[in-house]
């Protein structure tokens, strides 16, 4: 049996790799020169051992024949990698790593003239399923809310709301000023005119947040700054900004707790139906308020999480 330890040396691997599978002559000792030219680590040569026993042993089986370096096919190999997606149901990944480890085999294989086709030449490896940014769960959201309402920080929830209610960037929140927010009894918005490729918007700020940013207007100190947001002894620069997020990061335990974060929870509750406690809105309103010139940017948010697309295959009924 292969040990998942990498802490012995790679030199005993070989010994294993096709124990308990029928093979031609010679196939062991090809394995085992392979091996020796590998001036890589003893974990790399246990994976290639590994990756190999395990298509070795798919190939006996699914053939109907002994293991034989010169019976494999481009079918076989490919054939192989749906095994593993499909039956196996393993990580893209691990699937990966299996095909970059037969690949590696077949190309020495044909540099040494044992085979004289490479059949793992053309077989590519799987593309990885784009994934939307993560954003905080609600429960962290409420969470972090929670903890600036115990705390009384009425400059860090106004903060905090701005992000999560307009989608702004670190640099939106930082250069804000005064004259850049317009409040009214019914409605509000926001002029982010420090975009990024100094891309100006005006986005709408909901009730929530307007309650915010007027509770912490009223008690800004006075200091001689158009900044919306600064301390006792100024204006407050990125890096000052930051440092409220690491506190309540350290507060919450909320590990990515940083303002890009907060801006994907914002795009995902914005695109989210109002069942799920979102907004329901579309791509084309996010792209608008995020100042993305191209759908295809606002795109990644319709991307789904795995446990997304699991629930979703998991509704399947043939």
């Amino acid at each position: 049996m292969i040990s998942n330890s990498c802490s012995q040396d790679g030199k005993n691997y070989e010994h294993n790799v096709f124990r308990g599978i029928s093979t031609r002559p010679k196939q062991e000792e090809i394995f085992s020169e392979f091996l020796a030219e590998q001036d890589i680590s003893p974990c790399s040569i246990q994976a290639l051992v590994m990756d190999t026993r395990k298509f070795a042993k798919w190939f006996s089986t699914a053939n109907s024949e002994p293991w034989d370096i010169g019976r494999v096919t481009v079918r076989d190999v490919t054939d192989f990698r749906e095994h593993l997606r499909q039956e196996k149901r393993q990580a893209v990944s691990t699937i990966n790593r299996n095909i970059a480890s037969i690949r590696k085999y077949f190309k020495w294989l044909f540099h040494k003239e044992y085979i004289t086709i490479n059949p793992a030449l053309s077989v590519k490896e799987l593309k990885r399923q784009p994934l939307a940014p993560q954003g905080l769960t609600r429960s962290e959201v409420r969470n972090l809310l929670r903890e600036v309402e115990l705390r009384t920080d009425i400059r860090a929830k106004a903060i905090f709301s701005l992000v999560l209610y307009t989608g702004a960037r670190l640099s939106d929140v930082t250069y804000l000023e005064l004259s850049d927010i317009s409040i009214s009894e019914r409605k509000g918005t926001v002029f982010y005119r420090h975009g990024k490729g100094s891309k100006q918007r005006v986005v709408p700020i909901p009730l929530q947040a307007r309650n915010s940013l007027l509770s912490y207007i009223e008690t800004r100190p006075p200091i001689d700054s158009q900044r919306v947001f600064v301390g006792e002894r100024g204006q407050l620069n990125r890096r000052g900004i930051q440092a409220i997020f690491e506190k309540y990061r350290a507060l919450t335990g909320i590990e990515n707790l940083h303002c890009h974060v907060l801006r994907h929870t914002f795009s995902h509750s914005f695109l989210s139906s109002s069942e799920k406690g979102g907004a329901g809105g579309n791509l084309v309103q996010l792209a608008q308020i995020l100042g993305h010139e191209s759908l295809n940017t606002t795109a990644i948010y319709t991307k789904n999480s795995i446990g997304q697309l699991a629930d979703a295959t998991d509704r399947l009924v043939y």
